[in-house]
């Protein structure tokens, strides 16, 4: 089972979202989960409105690159418009390491027509994933807990899709107890599989 540090390789809330973070992910071998916005015509990573000392996507990608590309970079878009920007700047990677997931509807439109990969997503209130047939993957989330199945994954890895899984904790759930019902599924051996989690050392043992 593959993992997306979400923001990183972080230990303190303040150290989310910083280059060190994104390092320190990918020399476990770790994929990760960014935020991407753009400021002044750059993009940078910043879950909010950026500052402007903000740390440059440009800068992270040629850490995954220097890296050797481990795991996928998943590139949640903050603001509409980005495509191309995205795109050159991922030009060094593998269109097959990386994916757009968190569009709206209208922008998702933009990522399929330029064919670049992109992540459907699919949770209680999105019961039907937009775009799905052209996307190469599913964000599956769960706001309120119970929605993830085994079922669910299966069907999405059945129709040639990656699934990207919400940990709970992410939603302030308590991810260790939910854990230890999902580490009796199978779908965990696929390497379609992603576990997107603020614990991924903790991940790396439960789903051993």
């Amino acid at each position: 089972m593959p993992s997306l540090a979400h923001r990183g390789l972080w230990s303190e809330p303040d150290e989310r979202n910083t280059l060190d973070a994104f390092r320190g992910a990918f020399a476990h071998g770790w994929g990760v989960e960014l935020d991407v916005r753009d400021l002044d015509g750059t993009l940078v990573i910043s879950h909010d409105p950026p500052a402007a000392d903000a740390l440059t996507f440009a800068a992270v990608v040629d850490a995954y690159v220097e890296h050797g590309c481990p795991g996928h970079l998943a590139v949640n878009v903050k603001a509409d418009g980005l495509e191309a920007m995205i795109a050159d700047a991922l030009r060094p990677v593998d269109p097959a390491s990386w994916f757009a997931f968190d569009m709206s509807v209208p922008d998702s439109l933009r990522y399929a027509g330029a064919g670049l990969p992109y992540f459907s997503r699919h949770s209680e209130i999105e019961p039907a994933p937009a775009l799905y047939e052209g996307s190469c993957g599913v964000w599956l989330d769960d706001f309120s807990g119970g929605f993830v199945t085994e079922e669910r994954i299966t069907a999405h890895l059945d129709a040639g899709k990656h699934v990207a899984v919400v940990s709970p904790e992410l939603h302030k759930r308590d991810h260790l107890r939910v854990w230890g019902e999902w580490r009796r599924w199978s779908v965990w051996n696929s390497d379609r599989v992603h576990l997107c989690t603020d614990h991924p050392h903790q991940a790396e043992e439960v789903f051993a």
